[in-house]
């Protein structure tokens, strides 16, 4: 994948409990199969408790590639 939009993220993050964790996401995208551009982007939130998906979008901001 040559960029990861926030939408693409998402995809991965289907099912998602929230609140949830910086790395409950990110466990929760790795089980779903999410590519190495998905993780990264990912690996990049800060370490806070996402309340919404909409949440962990606006995190992501610019940070996705």
């Amino acid at each position: 994948m040559a960029r990861a939009t926030a939408v693409d993220v998402q995809k991965y993050l289907k099912g998602v409990t929230y609140p949830a964790s910086k790395n409950d996401i990110l466990r929760k995208a790795e089980k779903a199969g999410a590519d190495v551009d998905i993780r990264e982007a990912l690996e990049n939130l800060p370490d806070d408790e996402f309340e919404t998906p909409a949440q962990v979008s606006k995190a992501l901001g610019g940070k996705t590639h």
